[in-house]
């Protein structure tokens, strides 16, 4: 979400309204994460995801091409 400067300074002063702090606090706890488990990433559950994902939009995966290089960087 881009917000402009005055629309910031907006979004900085809003914060002090107790119901706008009430709100956000009930979303806040409505927030949740399905990827993530005791704290941490539970990366066994983003993989399935994404593999039933793919198989849902027709999604033909490409044939392992191993990579190969004497400088491998991310």
């Amino acid at each position: 979400m881009n917000v402009n400067d005055t629309s910031q300074e907006k979004l900085l002063k809003q914060p002090q309204a107790v119901a706008f702090k009430k709100d956000m606090e009930i979303v806040t706890r409505g927030r949740h994460n399905p990827f993530v488990k005791n704290g941490r990433v539970h990366v066994d559950a983003y993989i399935e995801f994404v593999t039933q994902y793919n198989d849902f939009i027709n999604h033909k995966p490409k044939p392992f091409r191993r990579m190969i290089d004497n400088d491998m960087k991310l």
